[in-house]
């Protein structure tokens, strides 16, 4: 599984679970060591203690005053050689009484220098050592020197395995931790996934609404972009509508007026105003026809779930532009497979259309539609084989009412509007010299999920 990309929910939960995760299990590893250490050394220290009063009790002088037990500690672990565990009685004069686990080495007898019991860490037969002792007078008043003492090791090892076991036990516990809070956070996100896939999907045309059920706090947020498409689409549709309406109701005054300016211009007297005026509604008719095309556009943007199927959108164009050109060759290239777009069928038709009647009006013979697929977009050419334009003239096409030749039909808007289209469906459309004329080239994304 990758990384979430930064600035993600799954990145953020995750960060803070493992961040808490570490504080809490550091913080319980700690306190729980110190607690144990703490536990450990007082029962240590508690037990040498006893042990110093038991041997202290067990010890006495003989007639020569000699020190020996009258019976040994019950702690065996004082009696097997080198165990760890320590005894030492010592009378001024006479050799010192050891357990029988001290084969070798001695304690240091300085340590019983107070009837007070004291310790300190001191080297004993086996490394350092916590060692215990206290003075007892004897019966003649001479002083009887006790020392006990255990490896400072035994207490060590004793932290050191409690340590290993509870960190490889918080370890398994953090471990367990951070799988149920990345599986929380898996499945408490996986409605945005779904979310997010709806979207998708919508994006790419494959559907026109947002799909799907979705917990409580996300429902009414599906159920507002729902209605947001569905307000939308009502919208584009009254809009394509009206402007429909717009133009009918403009361009048939215009035709009116440029009908009585044409019979002007057959009267000597008015021939010079009635051209002024046949030139304004030529303007006049361009200005509307632009405008109105742009206010169509802008008022319908692709709607969500609107495709485009190539060549399926195609094959009517070139009938069309066949019929209107019979003395030019239209052909297709690259489209052995079917080609889903993400786009509005009826804006796509119109862009073909201008630019392939472009291409028939000034080709000599052929005019080549060529399509060009990659993983993520699609590249289609519309060329001919006309003279093609300079660079200066290539600048100034789209702009409208570029003419460059006033003997072809037209009105001059056609590029121009082939832009606004182009943008309007969310693809570059520029011209491109070529070697046999000029090609309009129009690219566009594929949204993910697209055919």
């Amino acid at each position: 599984m990758s990384l979430p990309p930064f600035g993600s929910l799954r990145l953020r939960f995750m960060l803070a679970i493992g961040l808490w995760v570490m504080i809490g299990i550091l913080g319980i590893w700690f306190t729980a060591t110190q607690v144990f250490t703490r536990h450990i050394e007082q029962a240590y220290h508690e037990e040498l203690e006893v042990h110093v009063r038991e041997l202290a009790r067990l010890t006495e002088l003989d007639e020569n005053g000699a020190p020996y037990l009258v019976r040994p500690l019950s702690d065996p672990r004082y009696e097997e050689p080198l165990s760890g565990f320590y005894w030492e009685v010592a009378v001024r004069g006479h050799p010192p009484l050891k357990s029988e686990s001290m084969i070798r080495g001695e304690l240091d007898q300085r340590v019983a220098h107070s009837p007070q019991i004291v310790h300190r860490i001191e080297s004993g037969p086996t490394g350092p050592a916590i060692t215990y002792g206290m003075i007892e007078p004897g019966p003649a008043g001479e002083l009887v020197h006790i020392v006990i003492a255990t490896d400072q090791r035994e207490l060590d090892e004793d932290i050191t395995a409690f340590t290993r076991e509870l960190s490889v036990w918080l370890g398994t516990l953090a471990l367990l931790l951070m799988a149920t809070g990345l599986a929380l956070v898996l499945f408490g996100l996986k409605p945005l996934d779904r979310l997010a896939a709806a979207i998708n999907a919508v994006r790419g045309g494959k559907a026109r609404v947002l799909a799907g059920t979705y917990p409580s706090e996300i429902a009414p947020l599906v159920n507002d972009l729902n209605a947001y498409i569905d307000q939308t689409g009502q919208l584009v549709d009254r809009a394509r509508v009206q402007a429909g309406n717009l133009a009918h109701s403009l361009r048939t005054p215009l035709a009116v007026i440029t009908d009585e300016a044409e019979r002007m211009a057959e009267e000597p007297a008015s021939r010079i105003s009635a051209q002024v005026l046949l030139d304004q509604t030529q303007r006049m008719q361009q200005q509307i026809d632009y405008q109105l095309a742009r206010a169509r556009l802008v008022a319908a943007p692709r709607l969500p779930g609107e495709r485009a199927e190539l060549p399926q959108v195609l094959l009517p164009v070139l009938r069309a532009m066949e019929r209107l050109h019979p003395d030019k060759r239209f052909s297709l290239r690259g489209f052995d497979d079917p080609v889903e777009l993400p786009a509005d069928p009826v804006n796509l038709t119109e862009l073909l259309s201008i630019l392939l009647d472009n291409a028939g009006k000034w080709a000599e013979r052929d005019v080549t539609v060529t399509l060009h697929r990659e993983a993520d977009s699609v590249t289609l050419a519309i060329s001919d084989d006309g003279p093609g334009l300079t660079e200066e003239q290539m600048t100034q096409a789209f702009a409208i009412g570029s003419r460059f030749d006033p003997a072809k039909p037209g009105s001059g808007l056609g590029l121009a509007m082939a832009r606004d289209l182009a943008a309007a469906l969310d693809a570059d459309l520029a011209l491109e010299r070529r070697e046999t004329g000029l090609a309009a080239v129009i690219r566009m994304e594929l949204t993910s999920g697209t055919a």
